[in-house]
């Protein structure tokens, strides 16, 4: 096959030349260079021809090295072609004056058709010592000047036509024959006999000029090998040629000797040991006349070397050439290695050196030697400089050699070429620097879809652009990819909010979804939403909002208080994300709807109707019974009982007043013993007894029926206040926690809360160590505004007990003896963050808190100080025993805090 090189290089403007400049010739010595500049190789495949007279002969590797050819290019598609002066086409007088013809052929990689270009070039060398030696980098050449004297006389003969040149294979019989070359013995270093026709068939170049005997050979033809002069490897060919002529034989030796190594490498510079002294000088006594250094077969002067940063030295042992890695003559070239980019630098010194033999035949050897660094390992970084204002990733990848090229990047959803990429709406771009080197840059705005997004947390999300760029290294077209990923998290998620409102008979839920979508499940009191209740619920869905319109009656509506003429009735709605069992947003919304209870017929029957609280958990309306046991409902659920009955059954009982008739029964649990709570060791004890009672009452007046309503009857008579007596000297204070150890001063206020976080009240008398005195609480409530008798007012404590109208109720703490002298004279309680809400408006984000302090007598056995409250029942609060100040027999002390603000964040 011929030598080829083919070049593609990306993103450079193609400029034609005409082929006197794209071509150019020089003679060097014992060398002649032709260099095809890259303006004609563009986008090109380049052959080479050697001219032999009328013959066009393809340069194949193997002839190139036979007849003293070599060919190399750079990436960017530059091409050196080295022809030794005494190849085997080369038009030769009188081994003064030697004529090169070649050809060279462009075709297009897509065209048939080729452009041909042909080189002539005359080069004169006359300096011939005794024995040249040539190293290129695919053969090795020595020639030697001593023939027998009847080939010495053939000196005078004209100029031999190129046809007639040794080296085609019609001649070699004739030739041989002419020249008396009888054998050929090689030393490997074995001895190894070949005449000239297997010596030629093997590969090996042979030929003869008027007065030198030329031997080639390729590095690897087997009969060469390999010594270590002082560490150096060194390739060598060793040849005995035998002349015959009738009755006498004349040898002739021939050798020469490569170096294969030599080489050390730093991160910085290359330096190339040669061996001073070698096999090739025969004698003891030999001496260096002379050494040159050269870049590309070229030589170079001192100054020259000096500015390139190039030295040319000696010892005792080497002859050291030292070469800067990244100099102006070598180049870079881009490489993969098990997968990873890499580097490496190739130069190609020519080493020149003429030595004597003890004073007498002198050796010109000449060395064109190509170096290639070791692989440098050139990991690209890649740099996030992603905007997070204007939420766009961005990021440079680099930085690589002039001859990678981005094919394509590989996204979460699929690959994409640059040209899709940036037709897509990404920014991809090359930027070069002035250095030679270049890098990728790529921008995409976070809302692509590439754009993978994990949620982290409530409100913080992940934006992760996972990449693969794919390259290409020209021109050899070798793949490689490089992985990168870039992260940003971002404190930008809307949460779902709720809101609601009610009418007369449903529930009516808003939800807006944020800005993640539906990607939630809504709670509806303690069941999920189902896809058959959405019917009955008449939900409604855009983008943005979710409604739902919940009767009030609905299983998911849980029922708190019963009254003459309404049901209050709460509905718990969550939000909460299935995935990652987050409670996303929650709210509660109570109301009262209108709701016949009781009613009073004309023909002497009652109506009643008993709802399930949520305060009695355990009633079970079917088990429910009027004053006479025997009486039970005419129809039950599992929420409520209906009740039906003539005014004299059933245990009902009359009274008269004032001409009023009053039929009155009561409806309550069927087996209403108290529950034991004692319990043996080891078994739990048994839930405490919940009591249930409803007085129904039905007032007639003359011809009238009327519903006057019903209402809860007490468990027991409550105790009526007593009057303590002492001066009131008492303190309201904010605890910092739990542990009531550290308070707020009054330097500390406003003080922060968020909704629903606990609020740690401690009230204690001062001054006082009779123990004799308890401190109570009558009552504690919440305004907007400092002034204690403002309204909106929320009750956080009232007569001495917790209000049962507030759902997160107060909670007392007990006072322990730690630390404290009179646990007596100080109470403490918590209550929960709230804010003030008219029509789902904060009216204003702040507090204030009061409280009514009163003494006792620790031995009174009633009073404020030892009201015993009830636990929450589900009809309307028991009536409770108030009076005005002025009628107490004990004196009060009107408490408040400070300002506490609501925090939303």
């Amino acid at each position: 096959m011929s030598f080829v090189t083919n070049h593609l290089v990306s993103l450079i403007l193609f400029f034609f030349f005409p082929p006197g400049r794209a071509l150019k010739t020089a003679c060097l010595g014992s060398v002649m260079r032709l260099t095809v500049d890259k303006s004609l190789a563009f986008g090109s495949q380049i052959e080479f021809d050697a001219i032999n007279g009328s013959q066009n002969l393809p340069l194949t590797p193997s002839l190139a090295v036979k007849c003293g050819f070599s060919v190399n290019s750079d990436p960017w598609g530059n091409t050196n072609v080295f022809a030794s002066v005494l190849n085997c086409f080369a038009g030769n007088e009188n081994d003064r004056e030697f004529d090169i013809d070649m050809r060279v052929r462009v075709r297009g990689i897509n065209k048939a058709e080729q452009d041909v270009f042909e080189v002539k070039k005359s080069c004169s060398y006359n300096q011939w010592a005794p024995r040249e030696i040539l190293c290129d980098r695919n053969y090795m050449e020595v020639s030697v000047n001593r023939l027998p004297g009847e080939i010495t006389a053939l000196k005078t003969q004209p100029k031999m036509p190129k046809d007639q040149m040794f080296g085609t294979d019609t001649l070699s019989e004739a030739i041989t024959s002419r020249y008396n070359i009888w054998r050929m013995v090689f030393f490997t270093p074995k001895q190894k006999a070949m005449v000239l026709e297997d010596a030629l068939n093997t590969g090996y170049g042979v030929t003869t000029t008027r007065s030198r005997l030329v031997l080639r050979s390729g590095f690897d033809m087997p009969e060469t090998y390999v010594e270590h002069v002082n560490g150096v490897p060194m390739k060598f060919i060793r040849v005995t040629t035998y002349f015959k002529k009738q009755w006498s034989v004349t040898m002739l030796d021939t050798v020469a000797a490569c170096p294969t190594g030599g080489l050390v490498f730093t991160d910085e510079l290359i330096t190339w040991n040669f061996p001073r002294f070698n096999p090739l000088m025969s004698s003891a006594d030999s001496k260096i006349l002379g050494m040159v250094m050269g870049m590309d077969g070229e030589q170079i002067d001192s100054a020259q070397m000096a500015a390139k940063g190039y030295s040319l030295t000696t010892t005792d042992t080497f002859i050291v050439m030292t070469l800067p890695i990244g100099g102006p003559d070598g180049y870079y070239k881009s490489h993969i290695v098990n997968g990873q980019y890499h580097i490496r630098y190739t130069i190609e010194p020519m080493l020149e050196i003429l030595w004597s033999e003890g004073g007498f035949d002198s050796t010109r050897y000449k060395v064109l030697f190509p170096i290639k660094t070791p692989f440098m390992p050139r990991p690209p970084q890649a740099v996030d400089y992603t905007n997070v204002d204007q939420r766009v990733f961005d990021v440079l990848l680099g930085t690589f050699l002039h001859d990678v090229q981005l094919v394509n990047i590989t996204f979460s959803t699929g690959v994409l070429t640059v040209a899709e990429a940036n037709a897509r709406g990404f920014n991809v771009q090359e930027h070069r620097f002035q250095n030679g080197s270049k890098a990728f840059r790529l921008q995409v705005p976070f809302s692509d879809t590439v754009v993978v997004t994990t949620q982290s947390g409530l409100v913080a999300m992940v934006y992760t652009l996972p990449l693969i760029f794919g390259f290409m290294i020209l021109p050899e077209y070798t793949p490689f990819s490089y992985p990168a990923s870039v992260t940003v998290t971002l404190q930008d998620i809307i949460l779902p909010t709720l809101s609601g409102a009610c009418d007369k008979e449903r529930f009516h839920i808003m939800i807006s979804n944020g800005n993640l979508g539906k990607n939630f499940n809504i709670m509806l009191g303690t069941s999920d939403l189902t896809p058959e209740r959405q019917a009955e619920y008449d939900v409604k869905e855009n983008g943005t909002h979710i409604l739902l319109a919940v009767p009030f009656l609905a299983s998911d509506v849980a029922f708190e208080l019963m009254y003459p003429s309404s049901l209050r009735a709460r509905l718990d709605v969550l939000l909460w994300d299935p995935v990652k069992k987050w409670s996303l947003s929650d709210f509660s919304l109570a109301c009262n709807f209108p709701m016949t209870m009781t009613e009073c017929f004309s023909n002497g029957s009652m109506s009643a109707l008993a709802v399930k609280v949520e305060s009695v958990s355990q009633l079970v309306p079917s088990q429910l019974t009027l004053t006479d046991p025997l009486c039970k409902p005419k129809f039950s659920n599992d929420r409520f009982a209906y009740f039906s009955f003539d005014a004299n059954s059933c245990g009902t009982t009359r009274t008269f007043y004032d001409g009023v008739l009053m039929y009155q029964n009561e409806i309550s649990m069927g087996d209403e013993r108290p529950v034991s709570l004692q319990a043996k060791k080891g078994v739990p004890s048994s839930p405490p007894y919940q009591q249930y009672r409803v007085t129904v009452s039905c007032f007639y007046k003359r011809n009238d029926t009327q519903t006057i309503a019903f209402f809860t009857k007490p468990r027991e008579s409550e105790p009526l206040p007593e009057t303590g007596f002492g001066e009131l000297q008492v303190i309201l204070r904010l605890a910092m926690g739990g542990s009531y150890r550290n308070f707020y001063v009054e330097q500390d206020f406003p003080v922060g809360r968020y909704l629903r976080e606990p609020l740690f009240f401690e009230v204690e008398l001062l001054q006082s160590t009779d123990p004799q005195i308890e401190l109570g609480l009558e009552n504690c409530w919440a305004t907007l505004k400092p002034d204690r008798s403002t309204t909106p007012r929320w009750d956080l404590i009232v007569d001495g007990c917790v209000s049962l109208a507030d759902s997160y109720e107060t909670v007392f703490h007990p006072v322990t003896p730690d630390g404290v002298h009179f646990p007596s004279h100080m109470k403490r309680f918590e209550i929960k963050m709230f804010a003030f809400v008219q029509e789902n408006i904060i009216l204003k984000d702040q507090m204030f808190v009061h409280c009514d302090a009163v003494l006792c007598d620790i031995n009174q056995t009633n009073g404020i100080c030892k009201r015993q409250c009830s636990s929450p029942i589900p009809l309307k609060t028991a009536k409770k025993v108030r009076r005005d100040a002025e009628n107490d027999q004990f004196q009060r002390a009107q408490l408040s805090s400070g300002k506490i603000v609501f925090s939303s964040s």
